[in-house]
């Protein structure tokens, strides 16, 4: 059994908590795409965990994890990450961690070419986090990465760093008129980060062929949402990677496997990190309302996000470029200080009303336009059954799964793992 859980929006819909959750049901749990410029937290008997990099399934001892090809690694965060979490008690060892051999590294220099981009667009700019990931793909596809596997084989990598360093600076220094970046720093870090990692790199795709080839049942998990992909997203607004669900098994190592389900997440309202077209998006006090009911702030970043209602087109749009089988609708409780509840069930564009998602300029350029439904108006995070649902809540999520065409699993109402219903 093969399963992708992946956004179906912007990203920070809660699908960390959907991986811990369900990860109980798995044997591997793999990242296959992305890096540490996004989090997922967890929150579960052990404590409050934001991971960056590490798949949400290294919380069940029992599981295997699994770092894919398709993903971009600061060794330097995965060292702390991993620190963070050993000190509070989880276990990690190359029994239950295995890094793809092909995925690739994000080394300093390429954090420093995305802060000297981002410095350089001033207003215009992408609303990046800093940490290296456009820099690092464009090096992926110019073929002048370095690779996990290539820790393996120190001389070999040596020369290929300087050849790479005299390439990166006549962009640092030329372009952007910054200071050279030197071998010797760059070789120092890549030894202190990448030697403690030797032993848990691995030919990821073989590992996983052969788990499942022997009835194995695999958890993919996707960074971001669906409108943050590099392809389907609000390009150039998006991040670097691929993070739709057909992605899984390529990001993984196994491009020979099919997916058997697709889990798609999305919150009860919108939220937002980053820049670019936010149809939805609410202002003033409303907005800081909501925010602060939802805690709303960037678990990589710690910025607050930007939101709004629920948003029908993007989320429709969301779950037909996932191919999701089936929905989890995270933070219901949230709304629960609402007597009405807005919800985007389209948009007008150049005074035309539209349910389909548009792209460039029209995006751009789009108005949400919003209809009221009745809150429940009261505290849903001790339900545990369908029945315990308040009628209005109920009714709530039966609207949302009827708009967007396709029916809703589990409905989150609270951060702690337990906090679920199974519909």
């Amino acid at each position: 059994m093969l399963t992708s859980i992946v956004g179906i929006n912007w990203g920070d819909e809660g699908k960390g908590r959907m991986v811990d959750l369900l990860s109980a049901d798995y044997d591997i749990v793999v990242r296959y795409q992305g890096g540490n410029n996004a989090g997922h937290t967890v929150i579960n008997h052990l404590g409050k965990f934001v991971l960056n990099l590490l798949p949400s399934g290294i919380l069940r001892p029992e599981v295997v994890n699994v770092m894919g090809n398709g993903m971009v690694i600061d060794l330097e965060h995965l060292c702390g990450e991993m620190k963070r979490l050993t000190d509070a008690g989880v276990k990690i060892t190359p029994q239950n961690l295995k890094i793809s051999d092909k995925a690739v590294i994000c080394m300093p220099y390429h954090k420093l070419l995305d802060c000297l981009e981002e410095d350089r667009l001033g207003d215009a700019k992408f609303g990046s986090t800093r940490r290296g990931i456009s820099p690092v793909y464009s090096d992926k596809y110019m073929k002048k990465a370095i690779r996990m596997g290539d820790l393996l084989e120190p001389e070999a990598l040596k020369k290929h760093l300087k050849g790479i360093i005299e390439w990166k600076n006549l962009t640092i220094e030329g372009v952007y008129h910054a200071e050279a970046v030197k071998f010797d720093t760059i070789w120092n870090w890549l030894c202190t980060y990448g030697m403690p990692m030797v032993d848990y790199i691995c030919d990821a795709g073989l590992y996983l062929d052969n788990a499942e080839q022997t009835g194995k049942k695999i958890l993919f998990e996707a960074q971001l949402g669906a409108l943050r992909d590099i392809d389907f997203g609000i390009y150039p607004y998006t991040s670097a990677s691929s993070t739709i669900a057909a992605y899984a098994p390529i990001g993984a190592g196994i491009p020979n496997r099919k997916l058997h389900n697709t889990i798609g997440i999305m919150k009860a309202y919108s939220s937002c990190v980053g820049e670019g077209p936010f149809t939805c998006e609410m202002f003033g006090e409303e907005a800081e309302k909501l925010r602060e009911a939802g805690g709303e702030y960037g678990a990589a970043t710690g910025r607050p996000r930007r939101v709004g209602p629920f948003d029908v087109v993007a989320s429709k749009y969301g779950v037909r470029v996932q191919g999701a089988d089936v929905l989890a609708l995270t933070k219901m409780d949230v709304l629960s200080y609402l007597e009405k509840i807005p919800v985007c069930i389209g948009y007008e564009v150049k005074g035309a009303f539209t349910e389909k998602f548009p792209v460039g300029a029209k995006l751009d350029s789009a108005q949400p336009v919003i209809e009221y439904v009745d809150g429940w108006n009261c505290d849903i995070s001790g339900c545990k059954t369908v029945e315990d649902l308040p009628k209005a809540a109920l009714d709530y999520v039966r609207y949302i799964e009827n708009l967007v065409e396709c029916k809703i699993k589990y409905v989150s109402v609270g951060a702690e793992r337990e906090q679920y219903i199974t519909l």
